[in-house]
């Protein structure tokens, strides 16, 4: 029995893709931890375009969102400390006063860039790709720019969210356990990312919020006629689902690191988007998505800290390591133009609605 597997491996192009097969399996446990782990911030900001675009409204300004609300939470978390020292972690996540301020602070700065880009696309009706753009460019500069001026200062954030630790007997469960880590060994915002995937996909198509946001987001004339009030609807969703993409922001600064780094994002807002297109609009698909590109990552970075060996090795030493970083948008990228003319966004997507006069 041990001889297949060995002649399988020899096996020409196969040989390669079966060693591949066996380092994933080998190296199954911390590849699924930390693609669930890289998904939290791309989920976020996928559930943000998802709640955006099903009310009508195109947000592309999801990065300077997150960008935002990262540098806000950190800095806010880094003056809490300073007025009221770093106080005594709870027993479950690390807990901290300074944390939870950051956190909030990162979430309301999130809601008032949201609020910006509600304002200039359904009050003013400018062209909403033009005003996430101007979101995206304004956060990056402007965050840059003030990080620049603090960084000699050296000053240090709120920390970090601990992660939750599954039961060693959990975790070795057969079959199951390795998934159960994947899931449970993440901190508050990777755990409460799960739960509002779950809420927000019921919510969505069975609740009358749902029903009507959806109507909003393909014929809002018509909704308009039934008693919906489409532009109030619309701020509501786009401002409320700035917290969402915030949330993503304060997992970079506040769980995954303890540090803000200029421009840290990343891509992930723009790869969030990807994630709503690839998932049709629904939260479960774009979480799906966001476990898709993520798992690129997570694959990169084991191959990176645990090479394999054998030909497979001999085959990665060939590969250089910016082919690993740009892995993930290489998929992003092959995957969506698989997808054109195959995913259809809600039918009043990006228009502009203006109420028709009363005379």
């Amino acid at each position: 029995m041990n001889g297949i597997p060995q002649a399988l491996d020899a096996l020409p192009i196969l040989g390669v893709i079966f060693q591949l097969l066996g380092y994933t399996l080998a190296n199954l446990s911390y590849m699924s931890q930390t693609t669930v782990a890289v998904a939290v911030p791309i989920t976020l900001a996928a559930l943000c375009g998802v709640m955006c675009e099903r009310s009508g409204v195109v947000n592309i300004g999801l990065e300077g969102i997150m960008l935002t609300a990262a540098f806000v939470g950190w800095i806010v978390g880094a003056a809490a400390v300073g007025l009221l020292g770093e106080g005594t972690p709870l027993p479950f996540f690390g807990v901290t006063l300074p944390l939870m301020i950051g956190l909030a602070a990162a979430i309301v700065a999130g809601m008032v860039v949201s609020l910006l880009h509600a304002w200039l696309a359904i009050s003013l009706r400018i062209d909403q790709i033009i005003s996430g753009t101007i979101i995206n460019i304004g956060a990056a500069g402007i965050t840059g720019y003030v990080y620049s001026l603090i960084a000699s200062q050296s000053p240090v954030g709120a920390g970090q969210f601990a992660e939750y630790q599954v039961p060693k007997g959990v975790a070795d469960l057969p079959l199951v356990g390795w998934l159960i880590n994947a899931v449970l060994s993440q901190g508050p915002i990777g755990l409460t990312t799960i739960v509002i995937v779950i809420i927000l996909q019921i919510m969505l198509f069975r609740s009358r919020w749902g029903l009507r946001t959806r109507a909003s987001g393909e014929h809002p004339r018509a909704a308009e006629t039934v008693g919906i009030d489409v532009i109030r609807l619309r701020y509501r969703n786009v401002v409320l689902s700035g917290a969402l993409a915030a949330l993503g922001g304060a997992w970079l600064t506040m769980e995954h690191t303890n540090k803000f780094d200029a421009n840290m994002t990343a891509g992930r807002g723009f790869i969030g988007l990807a994630a709503m297109i690839v998932g049709r609009w629904t939260p479960l698909g774009a979480f799906g998505a966001a476990l898709l590109f993520a798992s690129a990552t997570a694959l990169s970075t084991s191959l990176q800290i645990s090479p394999p060996t054998g030909d497979l090795g001999q085959l990665m030493g060939h590969v250089p390591g910016e082919f690993w970083e740009a892995l993930p948008y290489i998929i992003t990228i092959v995957i969506l133009a698989g997808l054109i003319g195959r995913s259809i966004a809600p039918a009043a997507d990006g228009q502009p609605y203006e109420r028709e006069s009363a005379t």
